[in-house]
């Protein structure tokens, strides 16, 4: 990356890789010339992907390389269903979807002026089952455990819950709810590494939920944005590859 050379860049811009040739070989390269090049190297102007900085890439390594390993491992043995599970807020003033239209002719989408925002906690299995609960106002311990009884109860069997480090997930109230027997013969819950969305399945759901839910109707209220949260679960349930 540009910092490793104290270039004053974060990301592989032509202005950066000019600095990078001058910096090797004192040769001034005009933008428009380096840009050429680089399409002639096989490179391509992209939009990078988000990753935090705060993330320590060896122990995500540790967790897919050891870790992970062993939870499908396990899985296997206690014939567990694996569920990634995640939070996501939906606006009813937010645009996500594309649509095709003439060249030239930019399409409009109308958005309510009025805000409303309905959350929703979901967990996608291995093999696509989706369980979800809407929800308006914060995440709570008392939530999370309505939800995590409500995955019991929906599912035969054992369940394994993978979620991320968000600080109710380690309430002591969910912990010690945990550490009953009788929770521990239907479900586990392990945690991915900080600041590690990247590794989380339910991530890349959100994001489908989000844009099928805004490439319909305009959503005037919360009733009308439960009625499209519900409608896209229910047949994202019956058919993940819709």
């Amino acid at each position: 990356m540009p910092e490793h050379y104290n270039l004053g860049f974060a990301l592989w811009t032509r202005r950066a890789v000019g600095a990078l040739i001058n910096l090797f070989w004192r040769i001034d390269i005009p933008v428009r010339t380096l840009g050429d090049y680089l399409k002639r190297w096989g490179f391509t102007p992209q939009k990078p992907l988000k990753k935090a900085w705060e993330q320590d890439p060896a122990r995500v390594q540790t967790w897919l390389n050891e870790e992970y390993p062993r939870i499908q491992e396990l899985a296997q043995k206690e014939k567990a269903h694996i569920f990634w599970g995640d939070e996501t807020g939906i606006r009813n003033t937010e645009q996500h979807g594309r649509c095709y239209a003439p060249k030239g002719q930019t399409p409009t989408q109308p958005i309510p002026v009025k805000r409303h925002t309905l959350n929703m906690i979901s967990a996608i299995s291995n093999q696509g089952t989706v369980r979800f609960m809407l929800y308006e106002s914060n995440m709570t311990a008392d939530r999370l455990l309505k939800f995590m009884r409500a995955l019991i109860a929906s599912s035969e069997g054992k369940n394994f819950l993978i979620l991320d480090n968000l600080r109710v997930h380690h309430a002591k109230k969910v912990k010690d709810w945990l550490e009953q027997a009788s929770v521990k013969q239907r479900l586990e819950v392990f945690y991915l590494p900080a600041y590690s969305p990247e590794l989380n399945p339910d991530e890349y759901l959100n994001c489908d939920i989000k844009g099928m839910i805004h490439s319909g109707p305009a959503m005037c209220s919360v009733k009308d944005i439960k009625k499209g949260h519900v409608l896209v679960c229910v047949n994202y349930n019956d058919d993940p590859s819709a």
